[in-house]
């Protein structure tokens, strides 16, 4: 089954996998927890790390555009 998560989301996610990673649990444990595959986990820091939740919905709002264009 395949879920749709927002930017917020995301990056809401992220920071408590980061805790758990400092904590020294493994990426697959983290990515389990947060029920995705660990793939998943390895690509959203690549696109969202770092991101404030706003700046997030803008770039989401902004793929969209670029999308319909």
């Amino acid at each position: 089954m395949k879920k749709r998560h927002s930017g917020e989301q995301i990056v809401a996610m992220l920071r408590p996998a980061d805790v758990e990673l400092g904590k020294g649990l493994k990426v697959p444990v983290v990515a389990r927890q947060l029920g995705i595959s660990a793939q998943t986990y390895y690509r959203w820091p690549q696109k969202y790390g770092g991101l404030d939740p706003q700046i997030a919905k803008q770039f989401q709002e902004l793929e969209k555009e670029n999308s319909r264009l």
